[in-house]
Protein backbone atom coordinates (compact mmCIF):
# COMPACT_ATOMS: atom_id res chain seq x y z
CA UNK A 1 0.00 0.00 0.00
CA UNK A 2 1.61 3.76 -0.56
CA UNK A 3 2.56 5.47 2.03
CA UNK A 4 0.13 8.73 2.51
CA UNK A 5 3.01 10.70 2.55
CA UNK A 6 3.72 10.09 -0.59
CA UNK A 7 0.42 10.16 -2.28
CA UNK A 8 -0.96 13.42 -3.59
CA UNK A 9 -3.39 15.28 -1.56
CA UNK A 10 -6.67 16.57 -3.56
CA UNK A 11 -9.88 18.06 -2.59
CA UNK A 12 -13.09 16.01 -2.45
CA UNK A 13 -14.72 18.41 -4.86
CA UNK A 14 -12.26 18.13 -6.90
CA UNK A 15 -13.09 14.14 -6.81
CA UNK A 16 -16.84 14.56 -7.33
CA UNK A 17 -15.95 16.80 -9.97
CA UNK A 18 -14.63 14.31 -12.26
CA UNK A 19 -16.86 11.62 -11.45
CA UNK A 20 -19.95 14.14 -12.06
CA UNK A 21 -18.38 15.19 -15.52
CA UNK A 22 -18.21 11.23 -16.51
CA UNK A 23 -21.35 10.50 -14.96
CA UNK A 24 -23.57 13.77 -15.31
CA UNK A 25 -26.07 13.45 -12.15
CA UNK A 26 -28.31 14.23 -14.68
CA UNK A 27 -28.60 10.97 -16.44
CA UNK A 28 -29.86 9.34 -12.99
CA UNK A 29 -33.25 8.57 -13.27
CA UNK A 30 -36.09 10.52 -11.43
CA UNK A 31 -36.26 8.31 -8.33
CA UNK A 32 -32.67 7.97 -7.93
CA UNK A 33 -30.66 9.49 -5.05
CA UNK A 34 -26.86 10.14 -6.73
CA UNK A 35 -24.05 12.19 -5.71
CA UNK A 36 -22.31 13.48 -2.31
CA UNK A 37 -24.32 11.74 0.61
CA UNK A 38 -21.62 12.51 3.32
CA UNK A 39 -18.93 14.47 3.96
CA UNK A 40 -17.22 17.98 2.86
CA UNK A 41 -16.46 19.11 -0.11
CA UNK A 42 -13.39 20.81 0.93
CA UNK A 43 -12.10 17.56 2.73
CA UNK A 44 -8.36 16.85 1.39
CA UNK A 45 -8.33 13.28 -0.02
CA UNK A 46 -5.37 11.00 -0.82
CA UNK A 47 -7.06 7.76 -0.76
CA UNK A 48 -10.45 6.54 -2.09
CA UNK A 49 -12.58 3.05 -2.07
CA UNK A 50 -14.42 1.95 -4.69
CA UNK A 51 -17.08 -0.85 -3.70
CA UNK A 52 -20.86 -1.94 -5.48
CA UNK A 53 -22.81 -1.00 -1.90
CA UNK A 54 -22.43 0.71 1.34
CA UNK A 55 -22.90 -1.71 3.86
CA UNK A 56 -21.75 -1.69 7.30
CA UNK A 57 -18.59 -3.32 6.94
CA UNK A 58 -17.93 -2.06 3.71
CA UNK A 59 -18.28 1.41 5.71
CA UNK A 60 -15.75 -0.04 8.56
CA UNK A 61 -13.14 -1.48 5.36
CA UNK A 62 -13.14 2.22 4.41
CA UNK A 63 -12.36 3.49 7.96
CA UNK A 64 -9.48 0.81 8.69
CA UNK A 65 -8.00 1.51 5.54
CA UNK A 66 -7.63 5.56 6.08
CA UNK A 67 -9.86 6.65 2.93
CA UNK A 68 -11.40 9.70 3.07
CA UNK A 69 -13.70 8.91 0.61
CA UNK A 70 -15.81 5.88 -0.12
CA UNK A 71 -17.37 5.72 -3.83
CA UNK A 72 -20.21 3.08 -3.89
CA UNK A 73 -22.26 2.52 -7.11
CA UNK A 74 -25.50 1.66 -5.23
CA UNK A 75 -27.18 4.87 -3.15
CA UNK A 76 -27.08 4.33 1.11
CA UNK A 77 -31.06 5.95 1.10
CA UNK A 78 -32.32 5.07 -2.26
CA UNK A 79 -35.81 4.42 -0.03
CA UNK A 80 -35.18 7.57 2.54
CA UNK A 81 -34.97 7.47 6.20
CA UNK A 82 -36.14 9.21 9.00
CA UNK A 83 -34.38 8.07 11.79
CA UNK A 84 -30.66 6.92 11.47
CA UNK A 85 -29.99 5.46 15.40
CA UNK A 86 -25.96 3.97 15.08
CA UNK A 87 -28.19 0.19 15.94
CA UNK A 88 -29.66 0.77 12.53
CA UNK A 89 -27.80 -0.67 9.46
CA UNK A 90 -27.80 2.43 7.74
CA UNK A 91 -27.44 4.71 11.06
CA UNK A 92 -24.31 2.11 12.07
CA UNK A 93 -23.00 2.96 7.84
CA UNK A 94 -23.62 7.47 8.47
CA UNK A 95 -22.60 7.45 12.05
CA UNK A 96 -19.22 5.77 11.49
CA UNK A 97 -18.01 7.62 8.37
CA UNK A 98 -18.71 10.74 10.04
CA UNK A 99 -17.21 10.13 13.52
CA UNK A 100 -13.91 9.03 11.08
CA UNK A 101 -14.14 11.83 8.62
CA UNK A 102 -15.03 10.08 5.85
CA UNK A 103 -17.74 10.94 2.63
CA UNK A 104 -19.57 8.83 0.91
CA UNK A 105 -20.29 9.91 -2.69
CA UNK A 106 -23.00 7.32 -4.55
CA UNK A 107 -23.71 6.72 -8.34
CA UNK A 108 -26.32 4.69 -9.87
CA UNK A 109 -28.42 4.37 -12.75
CA UNK A 110 -26.29 8.05 -14.18
CA UNK A 111 -23.39 5.25 -13.87
CA UNK A 112 -25.52 2.85 -15.51
CA UNK A 113 -26.19 3.71 -18.60
CA UNK A 114 -22.65 5.56 -19.23
CA UNK A 115 -19.73 3.89 -21.79
CA UNK A 116 -17.53 4.43 -19.39
CA UNK A 117 -19.78 2.91 -16.30
CA UNK A 118 -21.69 -0.54 -15.95
CA UNK A 119 -22.89 -1.03 -19.47
CA UNK A 120 -19.43 0.29 -20.73
CA UNK A 121 -18.07 -1.96 -18.86
CA UNK A 122 -20.03 -5.21 -20.28
CA UNK A 123 -19.42 -3.87 -23.79
CA UNK A 124 -16.06 -3.61 -23.09
CA UNK A 125 -15.56 -7.14 -21.57
CA UNK A 126 -17.82 -9.21 -23.69
CA UNK A 127 -15.90 -7.56 -26.42
CA UNK A 128 -19.42 -6.81 -27.88
CA UNK A 129 -19.64 -5.46 -31.85
CA UNK A 130 -22.08 -2.61 -33.38
CA UNK A 131 -23.57 -2.02 -30.04
CA UNK A 132 -26.79 -0.19 -30.15
CA UNK A 133 -29.00 0.66 -27.00
CA UNK A 134 -31.78 -2.28 -25.87
CA UNK A 135 -34.12 0.45 -24.87
CA UNK A 136 -35.37 2.61 -28.17
CA UNK A 137 -35.47 6.71 -27.35
CA UNK A 138 -32.33 7.12 -24.94
CA UNK A 139 -30.97 10.23 -26.65
CA UNK A 140 -26.97 9.72 -27.05
CA UNK A 141 -25.20 12.50 -25.26
CA UNK A 142 -21.22 12.98 -24.84
CA UNK A 143 -20.07 14.02 -21.40
CA UNK A 144 -16.38 14.80 -20.51
CA UNK A 145 -13.70 11.91 -19.65
CA UNK A 146 -14.79 10.19 -22.78
CA UNK A 147 -18.09 9.14 -21.37
CA UNK A 148 -20.90 9.30 -23.21
CA UNK A 149 -24.26 8.03 -22.31
CA UNK A 150 -25.36 4.81 -24.27
CA UNK A 151 -28.28 3.77 -22.36
CA UNK A 152 -29.66 1.18 -19.43
CA UNK A 153 -28.65 -2.18 -21.70
CA UNK A 154 -27.13 -2.89 -24.84
CA UNK A 155 -27.48 -4.86 -27.77
CA UNK A 156 -24.26 -6.22 -29.46
CA UNK A 157 -22.51 -8.98 -31.51
CA UNK A 158 -19.86 -11.42 -30.33
CA UNK A 159 -16.51 -11.52 -31.87
CA UNK A 160 -17.23 -15.52 -33.09
CA UNK A 161 -20.45 -17.67 -32.15
CA UNK A 162 -20.04 -19.17 -28.72
CA UNK A 163 -22.80 -21.39 -26.55
CA UNK A 164 -25.09 -20.35 -24.01
CA UNK A 165 -23.10 -22.69 -21.67
CA UNK A 166 -19.73 -21.74 -22.48
CA UNK A 167 -20.91 -17.73 -22.53
CA UNK A 168 -22.38 -18.41 -18.50
CA UNK A 169 -18.43 -20.18 -18.27
CA UNK A 170 -16.58 -17.04 -19.43
CA UNK A 171 -19.08 -14.59 -17.08
CA UNK A 172 -18.31 -16.49 -14.04
CA UNK A 173 -14.74 -15.97 -15.13
CA UNK A 174 -15.19 -12.42 -15.66
CA UNK A 175 -17.48 -11.22 -12.27
CA UNK A 176 -16.86 -11.96 -8.20
CA UNK A 177 -17.56 -15.00 -7.06
CA UNK A 178 -20.93 -15.89 -5.19
CA UNK A 179 -22.71 -18.61 -3.63
CA UNK A 180 -25.38 -18.72 -6.16
CA UNK A 181 -22.87 -18.36 -9.04
CA UNK A 182 -24.37 -18.14 -12.97
CA UNK A 183 -27.97 -19.68 -13.99
CA UNK A 184 -28.65 -20.18 -17.43
CA UNK A 185 -32.11 -21.01 -18.99
CA UNK A 186 -32.86 -24.27 -21.74
CA UNK A 187 -29.45 -25.97 -23.38
CA UNK A 188 -26.20 -25.41 -22.67
CA UNK A 189 -25.37 -26.31 -26.58
CA UNK A 190 -27.80 -23.48 -27.67
CA UNK A 191 -25.63 -21.20 -29.84
CA UNK A 192 -24.89 -17.52 -29.33
CA UNK A 193 -23.87 -14.53 -31.25
CA UNK A 194 -26.09 -11.19 -30.31
CA UNK A 195 -26.13 -11.07 -27.04
CA UNK A 196 -28.50 -8.51 -25.22
CA UNK A 197 -27.47 -7.03 -21.87
CA UNK A 198 -28.80 -5.22 -19.51
CA UNK A 199 -26.69 -4.65 -15.48
CA UNK A 200 -28.21 -4.93 -12.43
CA UNK A 201 -31.80 -5.74 -12.17
CA UNK A 202 -33.37 -6.41 -15.32
CA UNK A 203 -36.16 -8.25 -15.91
CA UNK A 204 -38.74 -5.07 -16.64
CA UNK A 205 -36.74 -5.26 -20.33
CA UNK A 206 -37.32 -8.71 -21.18
CA UNK A 207 -39.50 -7.93 -24.18
CA UNK A 208 -36.98 -5.20 -25.17
CA UNK A 209 -34.58 -8.22 -25.66
CA UNK A 210 -36.77 -10.37 -27.07
CA UNK A 211 -37.68 -7.91 -30.08
CA UNK A 212 -33.80 -7.37 -30.30
CA UNK A 213 -33.64 -10.91 -31.75
CA UNK A 214 -30.77 -11.59 -28.97
CA UNK A 215 -29.71 -15.35 -28.78
CA UNK A 216 -29.38 -14.32 -24.85
CA UNK A 217 -30.13 -11.97 -22.24
CA UNK A 218 -27.63 -11.31 -19.54
CA UNK A 219 -29.54 -9.42 -16.45
CA UNK A 220 -29.64 -10.53 -12.89
CA UNK A 221 -32.44 -10.53 -10.15
CA UNK A 222 -34.87 -12.38 -12.89
CA UNK A 223 -37.72 -13.20 -10.68
CA UNK A 224 -40.18 -16.83 -11.44
CA UNK A 225 -43.01 -15.31 -13.47
CA UNK A 226 -41.37 -12.85 -15.53
CA UNK A 227 -38.56 -15.37 -16.59
CA UNK A 228 -41.15 -18.32 -17.17
CA UNK A 229 -43.40 -16.30 -19.18
CA UNK A 230 -41.14 -14.56 -21.57
CA UNK A 231 -39.71 -18.36 -22.18
CA UNK A 232 -43.13 -19.02 -23.08
CA UNK A 233 -44.16 -16.90 -25.13
CA UNK A 234 -43.74 -18.93 -27.68
CA UNK A 235 -44.01 -22.83 -28.33
CA UNK A 236 -40.38 -23.06 -29.78
CA UNK A 237 -37.78 -22.28 -27.16
CA UNK A 238 -35.21 -20.77 -29.90
CA UNK A 239 -37.48 -18.43 -31.20
CA UNK A 240 -37.17 -16.20 -27.62
CA UNK A 241 -33.52 -15.27 -26.33
CA UNK A 242 -31.98 -17.89 -23.72
CA UNK A 243 -31.87 -16.35 -20.18
CA UNK A 244 -28.05 -16.14 -18.33
CA UNK A 245 -29.14 -14.33 -14.92
CA UNK A 246 -26.12 -13.07 -12.99
CA UNK A 247 -25.55 -12.04 -8.90
CA UNK A 248 -26.66 -8.27 -8.84
CA UNK A 249 -23.46 -7.44 -6.93
CA UNK A 250 -21.47 -9.58 -9.22
CA UNK A 251 -22.89 -7.38 -12.44
CA UNK A 252 -22.10 -4.04 -11.29
CA UNK A 253 -18.74 -4.80 -10.07
CA UNK A 254 -17.27 -4.91 -13.16
CA UNK A 255 -17.57 -0.77 -13.20
CA UNK A 256 -15.36 -0.52 -10.86
CA UNK A 257 -11.82 -1.07 -12.43
CA UNK A 258 -13.29 1.95 -14.94
CA UNK A 259 -13.79 4.08 -11.99
CA UNK A 260 -10.44 3.25 -11.18
CA UNK A 261 -9.28 3.97 -14.38
CA UNK A 262 -11.31 7.35 -14.68
CA UNK A 263 -10.03 8.74 -11.52
CA UNK A 264 -5.95 7.88 -12.03
CA UNK A 265 -6.34 9.41 -15.22
CA UNK A 266 -8.05 12.40 -14.38
CA UNK A 267 -6.08 12.49 -10.50
CA UNK A 268 -2.79 10.72 -11.12
CA UNK A 269 -1.60 11.11 -7.47
CA UNK A 270 -5.03 9.68 -5.54
CA UNK A 271 -4.69 6.10 -4.62
CA UNK A 272 -7.95 4.32 -5.67
CA UNK A 273 -8.47 1.01 -3.81
CA UNK A 274 -11.11 -1.70 -4.41
CA UNK A 275 -13.15 -2.95 -1.20
CA UNK A 276 -12.46 -6.47 -0.41
CA UNK A 277 -16.20 -7.51 0.59
CA UNK A 278 -18.38 -9.08 -1.65
CA UNK A 279 -21.45 -7.57 -1.38
CA UNK A 280 -23.84 -10.16 -2.64
CA UNK A 281 -26.66 -10.90 0.42
CA UNK A 282 -26.08 -14.84 -0.18
CA UNK A 283 -23.35 -16.66 1.79
CA UNK A 284 -23.83 -19.94 1.26
CA UNK A 285 -25.76 -22.51 -0.81
CA UNK A 286 -27.20 -26.14 0.28
CA UNK A 287 -27.68 -28.71 -3.08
Amino acid sequence: MTDRATTDQVQAGEVLRVLEEAYPLSWAEPWDRVGLVLGEREASVQRVLLAVDPTVAVAREAVDLGVQLLITHHPLLLRGASFLPSDDGKGAVVTHLLRHGTALWCGHTNVDRSTRGTVGAWLRSLDLADARPLLAGEEPAEAAHGSRRFGLGAVGTLPAPTTVGRLAASIADLVPTTARGILHTGAADREVRTVAVCPGAGDSFLESAAAADADVYITSDLRHHPALEHLESSADAAAVPALIDVPHAASEALWLPLAKELLTEALPGLEVLFSEHTTDPWSGRVG
